[in-house]
Formats: C-alpha cells, sequence, structure tokens
C-alpha cells in the first residue's frame, strides 16, 4: 500500500489520507480517542467530587503518563521485532480492558481513587505499547515525503476530536452521569481493534533471526545517545512536558477553584485548548516556511507560557477559552515538531526504538510535572503553580539556543543491501568476537579530508553496533592506515551491515576516492580466539565479495 502518488491537487497536510491503511487506522484512531477524552473529562471530575485532595486530581494526568515512561522502551524493541500490527492491537486491547473495567466498577457503585488511578494506569500500559508501534508504522505504510503530513494528521485528527470530546464529555457528565461517559469509552475502543484485524500493509521484513530484548533496548538506547539531533530533540520534549503538562493537571481546579464552574465549563475549555491545537495543525505548513523548526518550537513554548499566566490570573470564562486556544497552537506544533524531527531522524531498524525512548522520557516529564504542579498547588496556591509553570516554559524556549531542533529533512534512512561475504570457517551466528580490518592508502595532501571522513564512519559504524572503533597510522610506512572495529558475534557483524543506511555507504565512497592504492580496500576479518586450549587457536579469513 506504500506507493508514490503523483496527483498533486491533496493539500499537503490530507495527502496521507489516500492511502487506506493509514485512512482507516486514522480514522478509528479519532473514534477511540473521541471516547478517552469523554472518559478523561469523567474521571478527572469524578476524582474532584471524591477526593478533596488536590494532588490527586492532578495525579490522574500522571497515572495515565506513567506507565509510558517505564513501558515505552521495552515497548520499542517489542515493536521494531515483532509485527507492529499485532503490538497497536494489545495495546488497545489493555486500554478496551481499562475502560470496560471502570465503567462496570461504576455501574456496581463502587469508586475509589486509588482504582481510578489504577485503571488509568493500565490504559496507560496500553498507550505505551501501542503509540511506538503506530508512530513507526507511518514510514511503512506511507512514503517518506508523506511522514511530516501524516504526523501533522495525526495531531491535528486528535485535536480535532479533542475540541469535541471534553464538550461532549461535560455534557454526558452533567445530563446522564459518569456511567454513560465510561460506556460510550468503552464502545468507542472496538473501533481501533476492528480497523487494525481488517487493515494490513507491506512492511520490508529483515533476514536475520529477532535480537533479544536485552540486546534490542542495549542497541537503541546507544543509538539515541549517539544521535545529537535526536538527543537535542528529545531533551526538549521532556522539558516541555515537565512545564506544560500544569496546563492540563490544573486545569479542572481553575474551573472549581478560580471560575467557580462545573463539568460543562471544564469540557468547552478543554474544546477551546482543543480547537487552538487544530488551527495550529492546519497553518503548520505556512507556519514552516516562514520561520525555522526550532524557533517555531521556541515560540510555542511562549505561547503556553502566555496559557499558564492568563489562566493564574483570570476569572472569566471567555478569557480563560481563548488563552486555552493559545496554549493548544503551542502544545500541538511543539509535539508535531519533536515527533518528525526523531522519525526522520531515525533508520527503519530503530525507529521504534527512538521513538519510544522520546515518548518515555516526555510522558516522565509530564508525569513528574503532574506531581510537582499538584504539590505545589496544594501547598502554596493555584496561582503561584501557574506562575513558577510559565516561568519554566519561558526557560524552555530560551533552551532551544543549546538544544536546537533539526530542521525537517529528507534523508535517506532506508537500510542498504547487504550480501554476507564469504567465509573460509563454518562460523555460527554466536561465534565471535569478530575484528574487522580496512587498509587505505592516503596521501599526505589528503590526511584531512581522510580523517574527516573517518570521524564520520566512526560514528556511523559505532551507532550501527561496531565496538573498539580505532584507526592507526603505520610508523614506517605513514601513507598506510588501518581502521579496526569490533562485534561481539557474527550475528551482531551481519546486523551492523544491514542496518547501514544508502547515506552511510556513501562514506565510504568518499573513502574509496581519497585512496591511492591499485586496488580498492578490502576488509580483513578475523575470530578472535584464546590460547587456553589446543583448538582455540586465533582464526583469519579476509571477506571476499559474493559470486
Amino acid at each position: 500500500m506504500k506507493r508514490e502518488d503523483p496527483r498533486p491537487s491533496v493539500p499537503t497536510t490530507l495527502a496521507p489520507l489516500r492511502n487506506p491503511a493509514f485512512r482507516s487506522i486514522w480514522t478509528a484512531t479519532q473514534i477511540s480517542s473521541l471516547g478517552w477524552l469523554v472518559q478523561t473529562v469523567a474521571i478527572s471530575w469524578l476524582m474532584a467530587t471524591i477526593s478533596a485532595s488536590d494532588l490527586m486530581v492532578a495525579l490522574v494526568q500522571a497515572a495515565s503518563t506513567l506507565p509510558v515512561f517505564l513501558l515505552s522502551i521495552l515497548a520499542g524493541a517489542i515493536a521494531d521485532n515483532f509485527s507492529r500490527r499485532w503490538v497497536m492491537f494489545a495495546g488497545h486491547c489493555l486500554i478496551a480492558l481499562a475502560s470496560t473495567t471502570l465503567m462496570i466498577s461504576v455501574g456496581l457503585g463502587f469508586v475509589h481513587p486509588w482504582l481510578i488511578l489504577g485503571l488509568g494506569f493500565l490504559a496507560g500500559c496500553g498507550f505505551a505499547l501501542n503509540d511506538p508501534a503506530w508512530h513507526a508504522s507511518v514510514g511503512d505504510i506511507l512514503d517518506k515525503r508523506d511522514i511530516p503530513a501524516a504526523v501533522t494528521l495525526m495531531s491535528v485528527g486528535y485535536n480535532i476530536v479533542r475540541s469535541i470530546g471534553p464538550a461532549l464529555g461535560g455534557t454526558i457528565l452533567a445530563l446522564f452521569g459518569p456511567l454513560a461517559a465510561f460506556a460510550l469509552a468503552a464502545l468507542s475502543d472496538l473501533a481501533p481493534l476492528s480497523a487494525i484485524c481488517r487493515t494490513k500493509w507491506k512492511v520490508r521484513s529483515s533476514p536475520l533471526p529477532r535480537e533479544r530484548m536485552t540486546m534490542a533496548i542495549h542497541d537503541g538506547v546507544r543509538f539515541t545517545v549517539m544521535s545529537l539531533e535526536i538527543r537535542a530533540a528529545i531533551a526538549r520534549a521532556t522539558l516541555f512536558g515537565l512545564a506544560s503538562i500544569s496546563i492540563l493537571a490544573l486545569l479542572p481546579l481553575v474551573v472549581r477553584d478560580q471560575l467557580k464552574s462545573g463539568p460543562i465549563v471544564y469540557g468547552i475549555l478543554l474544546a477551546g485548548f482543543g480547537m487552538g491545537a487544530f488551527i495550529a495543525g492546519m497553518s503548520n505548513g505556512f507556519l514552516r516556511r516562514i520561520t525555522s523548526q526550532n524557533r517555531l518550537v521556541a515560540f510555542a513554548s511562549v505561547a503556553c507560557a502566555a496559557c499558564c499566566l492568563c489562566l493564574a490570573l483570570t476569572s472569566s470564562v471567555p478569557v480563560a477559552a481563548i488563552s486555552l486556544a493559545l496554549g493548544g497552537a503551542g502544545w500541538l506544533i511543539t509535539w508535531t515538531g519533536i515527533d518528525v524531527s526523531v522519525q526522520l531522524a531515525s533508520p527503519r531498524w530503530v525507529v521504534g526504538r527512538t521513538l519510544s525512548i522520546y515518548y518515555a522520557l516526555s510522558a516522565g516529564g509530564m508525569a513528574a510535572g503532574s506531581w510537582i504542579w499538584g504539590s505545589v498547588a496544594q501547598s502554596y496556591s493555584l496561582t503561584l503553580a501557574l506562575q513558577a509553570a510559565a516561568g519554566a516554559l519561558l526557560l524552555v524556549a530560551a533552551a532551544g539556543i543549546l538544544l536546537p531542533i533539526r530542521p525537517w529533512e529528507e534523508t535517506d534512512q532506508e537500510s542498504s543491501d547487504f550480501s554476507a561475504p564469504e567465509l573460509a570457517l563454518d562460523l555460527k551466528p554466536r561465534s565471535g568476537p569478530i575484528v574487522a580490518k580496512v587498509d587505505y592508502s592516503i596521501s599526505e595532501k589528503n590526511i584531512d579530508a581522510f580523517l574527516g571522513c573517518m570521524r564520520a564512519k566512526r560514528h556511523a559504524l559505532s551507532r550501527a553496533g561496531a565496538r573498539n572503533w580505532t584507526l592507526q597510522r603505520n610508523l614506517r610506512t605513514p601513507s598506510l592506515w588501518t581502521e579496526t572495529f569490533r562485534t561481539p558475534t557474527w550475528m551482531d557483524f551481519l546486523r551492523l551491515n544491514h542496518r547501514l543506511t544508502a547515506a552511510d555507504k556513501e562514506i565510504g565512497q568518499n573513502l574509496l576516492a581519497l585512496h591511492d592504492g591499485e586496488l580498492p580496500p578490502r576488509t580483513e576479518l578475523s575470530i578472535e580466539r584464546t590460547t587456553e586450549a589446543a583448538r582455540s587457536r586465533a582464526s583469519t579469513f579476509v571477506s571476499r565479495p559474493p559470486r
């Protein structure tokens, strides 16, 4: 289903909807999100009525975001090693279980603050499992050029629902009570389960066996840590989540204590937040054309700071609604910009893990922020909590100087073709360690360019799994340079080469142009052996191109 479509008539933001697989799951996700938002309104207001603790009200947001922090990295490894389609299905099953259990418990009259938080945690586990798989699947379903539009459309779709769901939730809550809201949420969870079962898309399979979960997590963390652009994006997301969650976490208290209103006003204000996000999403392409992505994300943090400050000072519902629209716009622009930056900077083999690390740390920031701002509101005042959050958001905007968000560029992150070299020894997948050596002949005038290429190659190989990379210069023949690196096993060596993208392989072409030898550089492979047993003698072999 992932094919190019030359028709230019569809606006960029709506172009992904031409793909039937994306359209089906996107639509079902909006239906499920509508039910979830109705349920969130009911949960938040129910907690505010059964508990006198401001902290317990703020922890409603933390309960559903904390599992994303705790489980997302594991979920990302699962999404990269198993069928992302069925991982999504399993995640929605957990969400449906939580909604159904909550509906039954309310119907039976058994409601307790810790039960509400526990079921919110269970739903959060479902989101932790589903979200990395769904967002990583976008690159499988669609062409790369449509990924920014798809991510924007996913955020816009959610915020269209956000502009309807809270108001609908407040109305249902006021007219029919929480049981009706929870019943609607449970029914809406059937939509994505049905869509995932009915929809299939083509995924490029790996010729190698699945990685062990521990190694998959390790490789994902290593790739993320070594990617400067991904590191900066995740750091900004974590700081933004920590500060900006104050808007949603404290909003029930703003409605109850400052505006002296009820669930209908709460729903209307959340609708204003969603409407602002919707407008920003539809304008996102235009905004990116007139300013850089990094500056746009900084302006979005300032918009959220202005929202917090207005909420702290106003007692007017219309003013609060307008300020929340501004905050919703900043919220969408920030999360969309960071999400796309992480996706486009990640090769397909690791995109589920980089996204999951991004979700984990940003959700951890939101969970911590919910607790921090709830504690400040309870210990001091609601006004002080919102003012402090506004100050924190201004600092997050300033952090763009040190942690810039990369531009949205269509770099080639697809894995290139690789054929295993012919060997003189019969190696098992776990045979190793493997040592690779490559000799280069470099003239004096090309040394600076050679060292620059080698820095790039070291970075590419290390992100893909190379260990102990070194570069040596021969003291007797200064023009002779030797590159060396290791992998723990033969299978790790094969994985490393399968992970290198076409862009990474271009480095080798640049090195070939600098090489002065009559024959091109060749990779010599060895397997390390100890001298503890006679059968453990060292073995060496040279890789040859396949016949």
